[in-house]
C-alpha cells in the first residue's frame, strides 16, 4: 500500500488538484464521454449528478484506472499524466469507494480494510499495527464503529459504508471519489456518512461526490456539476442554484446551467432525482 504524506493535504498547491480537459471516451460507435472538462480541489466536495447513462460512473473510472480516455488529458497538480490502471491511480492519490461494497463478512474491521494490502514480515502479519492504523483512520472521519476487531457481519449498512470509505482512506488519498455513498441507507445512517464527508473535507481530502439524492448533495456540495448524455452540461456553485434548477438541467428542460438570474439556494431536505 502507498502511504501519501498528509503534509500534501495541510498544504493544497494553487489550482485544481485533479482536472480532466477534453476527455472523451468511445465505446465502439457510443460516446460513453464527450469532450469533458471537470475540476475537483482540495477542501472541496464536487457533487456530480445526472441521469441514467449520463457519464458519472464512466468518469469516475477514467478518473481510477479502470478506463483509459480515447481524447483529452488528465492533469494532477498542474502535471499532465496518464492513469493506466486502479494501483497507477492508488499512487497518484485517487482513491474510489464505488456503490458495490466488497466487504468479507468472516473478517473483522482491521482484516477488510487491509485486505489484500496486509502488512507482514516473513509470512508474519503484523495484526497490532494493522488495528492501530485501522483505528487512527476511523477517529479521524468520527466513524462510529464498536471496535476495529468487530465483524463486519454485525454491522449496519452505515456502518459497513464507513469501513469502506475508512479502507480507501488508509493510503492518504488527495482526492477521493464516493459513488452513490448514502444509496439504500437509513435517514439516521445517511446522516452519519454525510458528516464523514464533511470530516474528509475538513483534512483536506477533494471529494467527488456521485449521488442521485439531491438532499444529500445540497447538504454538503460546495459546487454541483451536471451530465447529461456523456457530456458535462453545467457546473456551479452550490450556493447559486436552487434544487429546481438542478433538476431542469439533468433533464435538459433549460439550455443554461446555472440559470440567469439565479436566486441564492434553498436547502431541500428528502430531494431525490434519478441517478
Amino acid at each position: 500500500m502507498t502511504y501519501l504524506d498528509p503534509a500534501q493535504l495541510a498544504s493544497p498547491r494553487p489550482g485544481p488538484a485533479l482536472a480532466l480537459r477534453g476527455v472523451s471516451l468511445t465505446f465502439g460507435g457510443v460516446h460513453a464521454l464527450e469532450d469533458v472538462d471537470f475540476e475537483v480541489s482540495l477542501h472541496e466536495v464536487v457533487a456530480l449528478v445526472g441521469e441514467n447513462a449520463a457519464g458519472k460512473s464512466t468518469l469516475a473510472k477514467v478518473l481510477s484506472g479502470v478506463y483509459r480516455p480515447t481524447a483529452g488529458v488528465i492533469v494532477s497538480d498542474g502535471v499532465e499524466v496518464t492513469i493506466p490502471s486502479p494501483s497507477h491511480a492508488t499512487r497518484l492519490g485517487i482513491a474510489t469507494v464505488f456503490q458495490e461494497q466488497v466487504l468479507a463478512n468472516n473478517l473483522d474491521v482491521a482484516s477488510n480494510m487491509f485486505l489484500g494490502h496486509e502488512l507482514n514480515s516473513k509470512f508474519v502479519l503484523h495484526t497490532e499495527e494493522m488495528e492501530t492504523a485501522a483505528a487512527e483512520v476511523l477517529e479521524e472521519i468520527g466513524a462510529r464503529i464498536p471496535s476495529v476487531r468487530y465483524p463486519v457481519a454485525h454491522l449496519s449498512a452505515g456502518q459497513r459504508q464507513s469501513v469502506a470509505i475508512a479502507r480507501a482512506l488508509l493510503a492518504r488519498p488527495r482526492i477521493v471519489i464516493l459513488d452513490e455513498p448514502t444509496s439504500s441507507l437509513s435517514v439516521t445512517q445517511t446522516a452519519d456518512i454525510l458528516d464523514l464527508i464533511v470530516k474528509m473535507r475538513s483534512l483536506g481530502h477533494g471529494i467527488i461526490l456521485i449521488s442521485h439524492n439531491l438532499a444529500d448533495v445540497q447538504a454538503v456540495a460546495d459546487r454541483v456539476v451536471v451530465m447529461r448524455h456523456g457530456r458535462v452540461v453545467g457546473q456551479a456553485p452550490m450556493s447559486q442554484v436552487t434544487y429546481e434548477d438542478i433538476i431542469a438541467a439533468i433533464t435538459g428542460a433549460t439550455r443554461t446551467f446555472p440559470p440567469q438570474e439565479t436566486p441564492r439556494a434553498s436547502r431541500v431536505v428528502g430531494a431525490s432525482a434519478g441517478e
